[in-house]
């Protein structure tokens, strides 16, 4: 590659910019790199913590539906008077570029719509847990799609980095010493003609 490179002192000013600049690119990739991964192990301690929580409580609220299904029949038509909850909000926040959503839930006061006379206390119950449990997926939702983002963002940012560490930055240098090399011995030509002219002379 380095012997397409037109060996001027032109070329040589223009490729020592290149590669300081690219040096300083990488310096700034793996920074970014750091400060991601860094991110993501804070997310990672959190989400381990909370998936399991998530998974017992899941076990729970479908064991309160199980009862309440045997004490009344099938529940689903009483289900159908419980209002859609539409109080999810996302904002975004941004870490070294990346966005990562902030999903909030406006948790309004239970009220119950549904007859006293067609349920119990084990519907009450069942309907309370798939609260909790709606509580807890909108956190693991917002953890869950972060991971997911920031993962995305270390890959990126680890194949540029690696890119400029072993493609561009040896090529730079290759190039480099090439011009250098080029211009020291047309500097030796130049010399040894003149001498050579002056002997003569």
């Amino acid at each position: 590659m380095s012997r397409q490179v037109i060996p001027t002192k032109g070329n040589l000013m223009h490729l020592n910019a290149r590669l300081k600049l690219a040096n300083k690119g990488y310096e700034l990739m793996d920074r970014k790199r750091n400060i991601l991964i860094r991110e993501m192990m804070d997310i990672l301690n959190e989400v381990k913590e909370l998936r399991k929580n998530v998974t017992s409580k899941f076990k729970a609220a479908y064991k309160a539906l199980q009862d309440a299904n045997i004490t009344l029949g099938i529940v689903s038509d009483i289900s159908k008077s419980i209002p859609i909850d539409d109080g999810i909000s996302i904002k975004y926040r941004s870490v070294m570029g990346v966005e990562l959503p902030k999903v909030s839930h406006e948790s309004k006061h239970v009220r119950i719509t549904y007859g006293f006379g067609a349920t119990n206390t084990k519907f009450d119950y069942a309907y309370k847990t798939f609260l909790e449990v709606r509580e807890m997926m909108v956190k693991l939702a917002e953890i869950d799609n972060a991971t997911y983002r920031l993962a995305n963002a270390i890959r990126k940012t680890r194949k540029r980095a690696n890119a400029l560490d072993q493609i561009v930055l040896p090529q730079l240098a290759n190039d480099i010493k090439f011009i250098k090399d080029t211009l020291e011995e047309k500097d030796r030509e130049a010399f040894t003609r003149q001498k050579m002219i002056k002997k003569n002379m």
